[in-house]
């Protein structure tokens, strides 16, 4: 695999970039590229909640607060996976949505390297970790990512902007509640592990 080349791509997509998505859209060569923008996305979204737990681990111990590193540490693992597992769930969501409903004509591998391009923004999670700024970092990463999921949407399916912002909302959404049911369940288990003696 050529990593400068996926690198370029993976910039020109987050410089939203519409000919990026139409390219990567009619190129099967680039399957795997396009899971490894989404792999990298993962792999620097879980250092930095690692970084994000060490500091927020060191911090309350010196307030003498106990805040279990091995719980943030399995909470981090599992959004790392939960990131790869969702790129498969949404381009899946919504190329069902986009062909089914708005009449779109992608077939599933064009959605899906259009969409694991979109993912390229998500590779500044790494900078989560920064105290106060993080959490802003996090927002604009997500929206940004967003926009670039709906653009390849759009590109890869060839519906127009208001019907692909629909079909991307959609499937974000049931992300996003897949997400919140998962972290609920881990939530709990993480709790019992943070509680474990180290």
């Amino acid at each position: 695999m050529d990593f400068g080349a996926m690198a370029r791509r993976a910039l020109r997509a987050a410089k939203l970039d519409v000919t990026l998505f139409n390219e990567v859209e009619a190129d099967s060569s680039l399957n795997s590229q396009a899971l490894m923008v989404v792999i990298l996305a993962a792999v620097l979204s879980f250092i930095g909640s690692v970084l994000s737990g060490a500091f927020s681990s060191v911090l309350g111990s010196a307030m003498g607060v106990s805040m279990g590193f091995g719980a943030l540490l399995v909470a981090a693992v599992v959004s790392a996976i939960w990131i790869v597992i969702g790129y498969y769930v949404w381009s899946y969501l919504t190329w069902f949505i986009g062909t089914r409903f708005f009449g779109g004509t992608a077939d599933v591998g064009e959605l899906k390297r259009a969409i694991g391009f979109s993912y390229a923004p998500q590779w500044l999670g790494v900078l989560s970790f920064i105290p106060c700024a993080g959490a802003i970092v996090g927002l604009v990463v997500m929206i940004w990512s967003l926009v670039c999921g709906i653009i390849a949407i759009r590109e890869a399916l060839d519906v127009d902007t208001g019907k692909a912002v629909i079909t991307a909302l959609i499937g974000w959404l049931v992300i996003f509640v897949i997400s919140m049911v998962i972290g609920v369940v881990f939530g709990v288990g993480m709790a019992a592990v943070g509680g474990l003696p180290s």
